[in-house]
C-alpha cells in the first residue's frame, strides 16, 4: 500500500483576467509517498509555483481536493489550514522571508514558539549551528548575506521537524558556488529528518537530485522520472 502524504484529484485553478478566464491548473491528479524528495519543473508561468502554493494550503483551488497529511485542506477555512501549515510544513522561499526585525536566532525559533516549545532557544541553536552560521546567531537578515540568510531560512523550514518541507527556488537568488551549499544542506537534513520534500526549481542540476521530476506544461503536470 502507497503511504501517501498528499494526494490532489482534479485539481484546477483559474483565475479572472479581465473579460478572459485563465486556467492555471488543468485538473491535476498527483500522489507523493511520505519520505520522497520531488522536483516540479516548468518554464516560468507554467503554473508550477502556484501549485506549490495550493499543495502547501497557501491558496485555494478553484475545483477538486488536495489531501495533505491526512487532511483534505479544500475543505478547511483559512484558521484550519493555517493549523495544518503550522503543524505539517516548512517552507524555503526564493527571497528567503527573513523578519528583518528579527535575529538568525530569533526567525529560526519562531516555528518552535509557535508550537509552545520549551526548547526552542536551544534547539534553534543547534539547527544554526547545524547550517554553519553558530557565530552569526545575534545577527541581523541584513548583516547577513544571501547565502547566510537562505541557510537561517533552511534552518527555520527543518525547526518545527514538519513531515512536509516545501522548496520555491530555494537557490534561485544564490551564486552558483552559493546554491550548491544551500542546497547540500537542504537535501542532508531532509534525509536526517525523513521529511517528504517537494521543491520548484529551474536548476536542472537541483532537480536531478531528487527522487521523482514534474514537469509542468502549460497547466498540465508529466512525470519525468520516477
Amino acid at each position: 500500500m502507497v503511504n501517501s502524504i498528499i494526494t490532489t484529484s482534479a485539481l484546477k485553478h483559474e483565475v479572472q483576467s479581465g473579460q478572459e478566464t485563465l486556467t492555471i491548473l488543468k485538473g491535476i491528479d498527483l500522489t507523493i509517498e511520505a519520505g520522497t524528495s520531488v522536483a516540479i519543473i516548468g518554464a516560468s508561468g507554467s503554473g508550477k509555483s502556484t501549485l506549490l502554493g495550493m499543495l502547501a494550503g497557501l491558496d485555494t483551488p478553484s475545483h477538486g481536493s488536495i489531501h495533505l497529511a491526512g487532511e483534505d485542506i479544500t475543505k478547511l477555512d483559512e484558521e484550519g489550514r493555517a493549523r495544518v501549515r503550522a503543524e505539517k510544513v516548512g517552507f524555503v522561499f526564493q527571497n528567503f522571508q527573513l523578519l528583518s526585525s528579527l535575529t538568525a536566532l530569533e526567525n529560526v525559533m519562531l516555528p518552535l514558539e509557535v508550537k509552545k516549545s520549551t526548547s526552542a532557544a536551544n534547539d534553534a541553536k543547534s539547527l544554526l549551528e547545524r547550517v554553519g552560521l553558530g557565530a552569526r546567531m545575534d545577527h541581523y537578515p541584513v548583516q547577513l548575506s544571501g547565502g547566510e540568510q537562505q541557510r537561517v531560512a533552511v534552518a527555520r523550514a527543518f525547526a518545527s521537524n514538519a513531515p512536509i518541507l516545501f522548496a520555491d527556488e530555494p537557490t534561485g537568488n544564490l551564486d552558483r558556488k552559493t546554491g550548491e551549499k544551500v542546497a547540500d544542506l537542504l537535501f542532508e537534513l531532509n534525509a536526517e529528518r525523513q521529511t517528504t520534500l517537494i521543491l520548484v526549481t529551474h536548476d536542472p542540476k537541483l532537480a536531478e537530485r531528487c527522487q521523482r521530476q514534474l514537469e509542468m506544461i502549460d497547466g498540465v503536470l508529466h512525470e519525468v522520472k520516477a
